[in-house]
């Protein structure tokens, strides 16, 4: 369970609060892939950081009984100076992680999904966009969650690293829940079931996902 109640979300600018979000009330669908529909700085990314617990709301409360994921392929949480190697090893510990053979487990997988060689072992300052993308998803993917926050991922790497991202996210597609973010129409048909409009601050819930499409395309 998923759930919203009351949340605004703002930022401070020299004319005033500008809102994201304002009082929002929606309990998403338990078990559904999910689509998160809108246009360019409507919200949808700060809605699902929201979600993650990775940023708060101004007011109201978001609650949940689920194990969430952070977005997936997240990349602005790593700290420059600790090799991906050490930044691996430390997601692990806070998300629970602590027995040697578990650690182990967690840091091959994401070593060898990555396939960045022996920038695994060197500092995250020194990688480039995409090796730091690589990393972020791989990581994302070594950790079960009851639900993935995906935003606009299928767009890492080259050709060969996406395939592997589709093919990885389809196996899970059965055990998790996905809540996707994306403007590209034809992925989110392929993947999600429901939709959520958000636009004008206020999210609007849709259990197909045509029907979603259709609000959104409306507007």
């Amino acid at each position: 369970m998923i759930a919203l109640d009351g949340v605004s979300k703002w930022y401070p600018t020299r004319h005033g609060r500008q809102y994201v979000l304002r009082d929002v009330t929606v309990h998403l669908p338990a078990g559904r892939h999910l689509a998160l529909l809108g246009a360019n700085g409507a919200g949808k990314t700060t809605l699902l950081r929201l979600i993650g617990g990775i940023d708060h709301p101004n007011a109201g409360t978001v609650r949940s009984t689920a194990r969430i994921s952070w977005p997936v392929g997240l990349t602005g949480g790593f700290q420059g100076s600790l090799t991906g190697h050490e930044g691996a090893r430390f997601v692990c510990r806070i998300n629970g992680v602590t027995e040697r053979a578990a650690i182990r487990e967690k840091l091959d997988f994401v070593a060898d999904f990555a396939d960045i060689g022996d920038y695994f072992d060197e500092p995250v300052k020194t990688y480039s966009s995409g090796m730091r993308a690589r990393l972020g998803f791989a990581l994302s993917m070594a950790f079960d969650f009851d639900y993935y926050l995906i935003d606009e991922v299928m767009a890492v790497g080259d050709q060969a690293f996406r395939g592997k991202c589709h093919d990885e996210l389809a196996a899970r597609r059965g055990r998790s829940t996905f809540i996707v973010a994306s403007h590209n129409l034809n992925i989110v048909r392929q993947i999600c079931e429901a939709g959520a409009v958000v636009r004008n601050g206020n999210v609007v819930l849709y259990n197909d996902i045509d029907e979603a499409v259709e609000a959104y395309q409306a507007a």
